[in-house]
């Protein structure tokens, strides 16, 4: 583990960008960016074309260290370069941006009211290849559709079992179960993750360490007794549906919880913007992102 990019997400300021769209959101990601499916014919020239949207974020002016932590980044991004050099190296060289990986593989089918990861057999590999790629943390997402007690225990439950696994390869992980915006039990939900949090916490060696990607809470706060705990690196939030507008104005409603937005970072931007337009609207929603993270 790198200890000062360690030190520099327990207690600088900013947020982290997430630009870990997979196989099945890239093509919304790239529709959202203005290249239609009718633009590629298959995976590698989809691939081929977000990387393109990806490099032009990360080579943006804009996108600097003064106000982004970290970048969450998908497998293929890692074993890509940007400048000529892999991702991960440019981030952190060039940067001064911390590189994180995307580790699970999409989510099984619903049951008792959540959706756990599906297995992760090649993880260990996966790990060894993060570790020569220079990735300092990873992250792994599930999704909470329901406050079903024994669903949201089997989620978490998971989940730390994989960090563990993960720590032990000397990574942090990001341990991220989703809970819907649309539920309608949401904060019932909330309270039984915040519970579930807690109780894994107290069971953890003395080292280790995680950090939590969390929905913005429907109560402000939840999560702050979580953040003080001694295993726990940072907490985040996603933006899980909001628009920028209505993520921000519920995130600086949580003190200390920064963002790790992906839709609400690029929402607006297009691949028809000329590159002084595109930097400006990049540099305001950094900006607006920011500002809410360090309310």
């Amino acid at each position: 583990m790198n200890q000062k990019q360690l030190d520099r997400m327990q207690k600088e300021p900013g947020f982290i960008a997430a630009l870990d769209q997979s196989g099945g959101s890239t093509p919304k990601a790239l529709k959202a960016y203005g290249i239609p499916k009718t633009r590629y014919r298959n995976d590698d020239q989809m691939f081929d074309l977000v990387h393109e949207m990806r490099t032009r974020i990360m080579t943006s002016p804009s996108f600097t260290s003064d106000k982004i932590l970290a970048a969450i980044l998908f497998e293929n991004t890692m074993d890509r370069k940007v400048e000529d050099q892999y991702t991960a190296d440019y981030l952190w060289d060039v940067k001064g941006i911390i590189p994180i990986l995307k580790v699970d593989k999409g989510l099984a089918e619903e049951k008792d009211g959540v959706q756990m990861m599906k297995p992760m057999p090649q993880l260990d590999d996966l790990l060894k290849r993060a570790a020569k790629r220079h990735i300092f943390g990873t992250k792994m997402r599930s999704v909470i559709h329901s406050a079903n007690k024994a669903g949201i225990k089997a989620i978490v439950d998971q989940q730390f079992d994989i960090a563990k696994r993960i720590i032990a390869a000397g990574f942090v992980p990001i341990i991220e179960p989703e809970v819907d915006i649309h539920a309608e039990d949401k904060a019932e939900a909330e309270q039984l993750l915040h519970a579930e949090f807690k109780s894994h916490l107290a069971a953890l060696e003395d080292g280790d360490k995680v950090m939590f990607k969390v929905t913005i809470p429907t109560e402000a706060g939840l999560y702050a007794d979580i953040m003080k705990d001694k295993h726990v690196v940072r907490v985040v939030a996603l933006s899980g549906g909001y628009t920028r507008k209505d993520a921000c104005t519920k995130l600086a409603q949580n003190p200390g919880l920064i963002a790790s937005f992906s839709r609400a970072l690029t929402e607006g931007l297009t691949c028809r913007m000329n590159d002084k337009d595109f930097n400006y609207m990049l540099a305001d929603s950094i900006d607006k992102i920011y500002q809410a993270s360090i309310k």
